[in-house]
């Protein structure tokens, strides 16, 4: 995810990659084999995903020493477009051994393609039976985190308003002019609120959205832009209320260098008003190196891993034995977020978008 989170997701690219797909850089002919850690010839495990993908170097390299293996992470764009050029490189002949970075709002599109074997990783057993969508454990949960609004906590003191409690809220006369949303058409985070919206309103959202319009919403075309450029905490704009993550604020202390002792921003957190992103990983199904995968399924659900989430990624682990660290007290996770069955998601994604744009951007 941008600076945040990873943007499980997440969702930007909609059409076919344009670009051929990535293969794995292959070694020279003459070049030595890959060493590992210890010393002998170690065997790769190229785990393919999306730009956001982030994890400790000394975590990979306990599981480089632990196997005798190298990890090659290799980086494919944002999640839709890692995702369309595994799909393009097909089942037969795939980009690598395992894929990071599928998220609820693409899971049927990844499970249509054929694209991975079961395999059900130790620890999965403890996993939340909310967060599994896929019995067959093709693709399994490895971490989540929630998309809401999140306003300035001075702006509105100052001005002696109460900061907006629901999506409806929004469309009041005292609101206007004071939220910036991502265009869905090219932000993760601004699928997941447009979803957010269906999951509420249902096939009256975009009547929700009119009412936004009305209300003098800013769209941006991503996160950045939104959350650096728009915002009034940023010091850059005119916006109290942002489209981003529960977890940004808890983001804002730990990236203050202790300067910050609470996060300047709070969070949206009524019915409704956020969308959880479920992200998955999954064995290809013609992997090089299947057994070393499946092992790499199993490190990414243990405490080593899942500890490590938070820290490089600013989502929540999905093993409940993991401990969260200190800065995420200032966390916090909504009681009822937003649902939409994965089918649903798929059935319709394209079509909530197009109707999307021709409501708020025409």
């Amino acid at each position: 995810m941008q600076r945040f989170i990873i943007i499980l997701v997440l969702g930007a690219a909609f059409a076919a990659a344009a670009c051929a797909p990535v293969k794995a850089p292959t070694a020279a002919p003459d070049s030595p084999a890959p060493q590992s850690a210890t010393g002998g010839a170690a065997t790769e495990l190229v785990v393919v995903t999306h730009d956001s993908f982030a994890v400790s170097e000394e975590v990979i390299r306990e599981f480089e020493t632990a196997n005798n293996a190298t990890v090659q992470i290799l980086k494919s764009g944002d999640a839709g477009s890692a995702l369309n050029k595994a799909i393009l490189a097909g089942a037969s002949d795939p980009l690598g051994d395992v894929f990071f970075g599928v998220d609820n709002t693409f899971l049927s599109r990844a499970l249509k393609a054929d694209l991975f074997q079961a395999y059900k990783p130790t620890g999965a057993d403890a996993i939340a039976a909310d967060y599994i969508l896929d019995p067959e454990f093709r693709l399994t949960p490895i971490d989540y985190g929630d998309v809401c609004m999140n306003y300035d906590k001075q702006w509105f003191a100052e001005k002696k308003l109460a900061p907006p409690q629901t999506l409806e809220d929004l469309t009041k006369p005292e609101y206007k002019g004071l939220l910036v949303v991502e265009n869905p058409a090219t932000s993760s985070p601004g699928l997941a609120f447009l979803l957010a919206t269906v999951g509420t309103y249902g096939t009256g959202y975009l009547d929700f959205w009119t009412k936004l319009r009305a209300n003098d919403v800013a769209i941006s075309e991503g996160w950045e832009d939104a959350y650096y450029t728009k915002s009034t905490w940023s010091g850059n704009g005119d916006r109290p209320v942002v489209v981003s993550y529960a977890t940004s604020p808890a983001a804002e202390v730990f990236f203050s260098d202790g300067k910050l002792k609470e996060p300047p921003t709070g969070n949206v957190l009524g019915d409704g008003a956020c969308f959880r992103q479920i992200e998955f990983a999954g064995v290809f199904r013609n992997a090089k190196q299947p057994e070393l995968a499946r092992k790499f399924m199993d490190f990414m659900l243990s405490p080593r891993f899942q500890e490590d989430i938070p820290l490089q990624m600013f989502v929540y682990p999905v093993n409940p034995d993991a401990k969260l660290p200190d800065f995420f007290e200032f966390a916090e996770t909504p009681k009822k977020p937003a649902t939409i069955a994965a089918k649903e998601i798929e059935a319709n994604r394209e079509t909530w978008i197009k109707e999307w744009t021709q409501t708020v951007l025409r």
